[in-house]
């Protein structure tokens, strides 16, 4: 299971990281930051983001940070 943080005042609201989710948890929010823009939101209930890093690597503002869980060994 992955986890994304987004850094509200880094985020310009472009949506390049919507598009390169591959399950679409991510979306444009409500709020806005310092500057003017609408920050993404990730939105993950259903724990279904896999820690990949395609929107990390989408995002020209280097404004999203990826989380992986390791897996522990048995």
């Amino acid at each position: 299971m992955g986890m994304i943080v987004i850094s509200k005042e880094y985020c310009k609201g472009c949506e390049l990281c919507t598009t390169a989710c591959t399950f679409k948890l991510l979306r444009l929010g409500k709020e806005f930051n310092r500057k003017g823009y609408y920050v993404v939101e990730f939105a993950d209930p259903d724990g279904k983001c896999t820690g990949c890093g395609l929107c990390a690597e989408m995002c020209p503002d280097v404004a999203i940070e990826v989380w992986k869980e390791k897996k522990k060994k048995s």
